[in-house]
């Protein structure tokens, strides 16, 4: 019988489950929307049953499409949101509060008592003391649960991400656990010591009963009884570092960029944690047996978000797609930039008050023009978190693999590779963050021999290499570099 690894890859506003062969081939797919709550303004929330019923449906639904049972799965896979917070009582398995999503700001007045913690925090997690990581969540769904406080400490509340929240529910509540590279976004643990830190959980004051054990990425969870009693859960990871995995970013200096609606560039930093001094986040990268991978990421909060903004705010695109045949059309910006700090500006600049500018626009300035400098815009940005990589690692960046939907933009791809002067590679595979949970489950399982075996059936479709002098570029960046300055001083 022909065996399959089962990834479950649960988003923000999908969950979705994907079959993939020995190859890393996709051979069936079925994905289910989830609606985001917005109680409050800054906040947003998910209904946590609604979460596993989605994941119920589309294990269900993948399975009946590729005409096959859990006899021919071999193992699973769960990838998630990271940060995302979910507090249930121990008892019942129902949640008490709403998941409390990564992006919601609700519990920004908690993180404000630590500013004066934020070296500590650092140094112990890697990670900057923001709303985003889900310490602040926890204490804020158990100041606002009756008794929240005491039945944690009793051990009648227990809380996951949404990987270990699934885990739970997957083993009929047998298993409690998380995966590394979760449990390093909590801002409760510590990256040095891979274990959850007393002086964080006592400064949060978050009891160490409800917290999850936490295993390595690619480890025999547990069987997931509520859909076979064969098949085991064997990879967690969360979804940038899954993707990461699915890039086969493996050795250190590789490093890959997610081009969603922002975009996430992660750098594989080898066996020891590298603390930045410029705004980047350490994190794990993966954990398998007793070794540890780390790495540093950035963000960029508007990537592909500008090419959607040229379609539906300023109706210059019927289709995203169009994007690339209009600013093929001319052979520059004609000197434009084009800054879409539409929410701020991520890595490096961490500044939250920037707003989107334009810049250098004459008469002689088009529709194409204008859109070829959104296109660069994202390519700018994904240069100013490189370099600052590059700085915090002596150089040693070694290529840039890409996924994402803007990768489907070849113009835009091919002035990545210039701008930054290194290759570009393109996997077959796009669907890289299920695909790295599909590898690291199967190496648990013994689908997969070692990570030379993964390498050596791992392919791309394209690679984009550098055409552009270093004269041009100098001169194209510093013009991004002086376009930015100019917006962060317009406030």
């Amino acid at each position: 019988m022909k065996k399959y690894i089962l990834s479950i890859d649960q988003g923000t506003t999908s969950s979705r489950a994907i079959l993939f062969d020995y190859d890393g081939h996709i051979c069936s797919i079925a994905q289910r929307e989830i609606e985001c709550l917005f109680p409050h303004r800054g906040w947003v929330e998910l209904d946590a049953l609604g979460i596993w019923v989605s994941v119920i449906d589309v294990v269900n639904e993948v399975l009946v499409k590729a005409n096959v049972t859990m006899d021919s799965v071999d193992s699973i896979g769960i990838t998630n949101q990271r940060e995302t917070s979910i507090v249930w009582d121990k008892k019942t398995g129902l949640p008490v509060y709403h998941a409390v999503v990564w992006q919601s700001r609700q519990s920004a007045d908690i993180c404000d008592r630590y500013e004066d913690k934020k070296e500590l925090i650092h140094k112990k997690t890697g990670l900057l003391i923001n709303p985003y990581f889900s310490a602040s969540k926890i204490r804020f769904i158990l100041d606002h649960v009756p008794n929240g406080q005491k039945r944690a400490e009793n051990g009648e509340l227990l809380f996951g991400t949404v990987d270990s929240w699934l885990i739970y529910k997957m083993t009929k509540g047998k298993v409690h656990a998380t995966d590394a590279t979760n449990a390093s976004r909590t801002m409760l643990y510590n990256i040095n010591t891979n274990k959850w830190d007393d002086e964080l959980l006592k400064l949060f004051n978050v009891p160490k009963a409800m917290l999850p054990k936490v295993c390595p990425s690619s480890y025999q969870y547990g069987v997931a009884s509520f859909f076979s009693n064969k098949v085991k859960i064997c990879g967690v990871a969360g979804d940038q570092q899954a993707a990461l995995f699915g890039q086969t970013c493996f050795e250190e200096g590789e490093s890959k960029n997610t081009y969603g609606t922002g975009c996430f560039m992660l750098l594989n930093t080898g066996s020891q944690p590298v603390l930045s001094k410029n705004g980047l986040l350490t994190t794990v990268a993966w954990q398998i047996g007793d070794k540890v991978t780390y790495a540093l990421e950035g963000s960029v909060f508007v990537g592909g978000a500008v090419v959607q903004w040229l379609r539906d705010q300023m109706r210059m695109l019927h289709d995203a797609a169009e994007s690339e045949k209009f600013a093929a059309e001319v052979k520059d910006t004609n000197g434009m930039y084009f800054v879409p700090a539409f929410v701020g500006l991520g890595t490096p600049y961490w500044d939250d008050d920037a707003r989107g500018s334009a810049f250098g626009i004459t008469r002689g300035t088009t529709k194409n023009h204008f859109i070829r400098a959104c296109l660069e815009a994202i390519a700018y940005q994904c240069k100013d978190v490189f370099e600052i990589m590059k700085e915090e690692t002596s150089g040693s960046l070694k290529n840039l693999k890409v996924d994402g939907g803007a990768t489907k933009n070849k113009l835009l791809m091919q002035f990545q590779s210039d701008i930054l002067k290194t290759d570009i590679m393109l996997p077959t595979c796009l669907e890289t963050t299920a695909l790295g949970v599909a590898y690291l489950a199967g190496l648990a399982s013994g689908f997969y021999k070692d990570l030379a075996e993964i390498k050596s059936i791992h392919s791309y479709q394209a690679i984009f290499k550098p055409q552009m002098s270093t004269e041009v570029i100098n001169q194209k960046y510093s013009g991004w570099l002086k376009a930015v300055e100019a917006t962060r001083k317009f406030k």
